[in-house]
């Protein structure tokens, strides 16, 4: 079974507060309403681009999609 990028994401979080890749996750763990099964990444980006949350910048989502498609895809 392959972990939505939610899922996958969700392992970053309780980092410290200067982990990018924690503060992304914690912000999108509160945002209810994130995608949580989606996969793809186009349709994440759009996402995290229009949504417009300081906490879930376009630059970190891309750095955890990388990992994601490393580790899980």
């Amino acid at each position: 079974m392959n972990k939505s990028f939610y899922q996958f994401t969700l392992s970053f979080r309780g980092g410290k507060k200067e982990d990018e890749k924690a503060v992304f996750a914690e912000s999108m763990f509160n945002d209810l309403s994130f995608p949580k099964e989606e996969k793809d990444f186009d349709t994440l980006s759009r996402y995290v681009e229009e949504k417009g949350d300081e906490e879930m910048r376009s630059v970190v989502f891309d750095e955890l999609y990388k990992l994601y498609e490393e580790r899980v895809r």
